[in-house]
């Protein structure tokens, strides 16, 4: 059984949120007898070569195939076998959106599809492979769970409950190796519940995936300037954690962080449950603008973008300042 120690804690976030996946992976087969991985030629950068060599006969290989790879998937959770399927998060998303929607969305088969290196972390190679709208696609589908872990501690807990869920999952993974930890300790992780990392009552930073951590040191960066901030790590994307975001009715400001574009992803999904309200507080989103990415390092991209903390702080003490104006 996993442990969460502070040295594993540390090797998972050296590993980065891949290998985090591949050594929560390695428990799969304790939980559940009849798991399969499937992957579309990417074993090694899906952390799961330490599997292939333990559970050969429980690991397939389709090759360059990714709509296939989700026919295979299929067609195994048709005859109940519980499986992971695992490619490029924007492969997963937009080249098997229809096997997806079909497989995943309509025949509600439990595929636990899990998109590797989701927002700005491969940039070097370009808008091809860069996921920036995955959610917003995945959203769109019925009877599909979205998660996004904060950290590979998450990621770990998230791969495990993933594959205790009854439904049809996909499971986001991003950020890069030598990944900011978030959770130092072991916690209760569920899915469709947020986590309150922080509690107070100016802002409310509602974030998921590598801008938890980001809002974590934002928000003790704006106490020291008099303002108070709660912090909700809203892994689960949907279904959201709206009892959650009800208790931050009363602040004088929402604002949401994502490593995904502005539009329907974590912000769009806060913004439509406001949106029934008649009272809420202003809502303003951090992501990435409607734009393609050009190529860069993920640490230009994140500066370019305004996703770093410096100008995430600069952006919601603008917003901030200028409320009610």
């Amino acid at each position: 059984m996993i442990q969460y120690t502070p040295i594993n804690i540390k090797t998972w976030s050296r590993l980065g949120s891949c290998g985090a996946f591949g050594i929560a992976a390695m428990e799969l087969p304790e939980i559940d007898e009849n798991i399969m991985i499937t992957t579309a030629d990417l074993c090694f950068y899906s952390g799961l070569e330490r599997f292939r060599t333990k559970y050969e006969d429980r690991l397939i290989n389709v090759g360059i195939a990714e709509q296939n790879m989700i026919g295979i998937a299929a067609g195994m959770a048709k005859e109940g076998l519980n499986v992971f399927a695992t490619t490029y998060a924007t492969f997963a998303s937009t080249r098997c959106a229809d096997q997806v929607r079909v497989n995943m969305g309509y025949m509600q088969l439990p595929i636990r599809l899990v998109g590797l290196t989701a927002g700005l972390s491969v940039g070097v190679l370009g808008a091809t492979h860069m996921s920036f709208e995955d959610i917003a696609i995945m959203r769109g589908i019925p009877n599909i769970t979205i998660v996004a872990p904060a950290d590979c501690t998450e990621t770990v807990k998230a791969t495990l409950a993933a594959a205790k869920y009854p439904g049809s999952i996909y499971l986001r993974l991003s950020g890069t190796m030598n990944c900011p930890i978030v959770y130092h300790d072991d916690y209760h992780f569920e899915i469709g519940k947020a986590v309150v990392l922080q509690e107070g009552k100016d802002i409310a930073l509602i974030a998921n995936g590598p801008m938890v951590c980001k809002a974590v040191e934002v928000a003790n960066m704006l106490r020291d300037e008099g303002i108070i901030c709660t912090v909700l790590d809203m892994h689960t994307i949907k279904p959201l954690d709206t009892d959650l975001i009800k208790k931050c009715l009363g602040h004088k400001l929402i604002i949401t962080l994502e490593e995904h574009s502005v539009i329907g992803g974590l912000g769009g999904a806060v913004a439509e449950y406001l949106s029934g309200m008649d009272n809420h507080p202003p809502l303003y989103t951090v992501g990435i603008s409607d734009k393609f990415v050009k190529a860069a390092s993920y640490e230009y991209l994140l500066e370019e973008y305004g996703l770093t903390v410096h100008k995430i702080k600069e952006q919601i003490i603008k917003k901030y300042n200028s409320r009610g104006k």
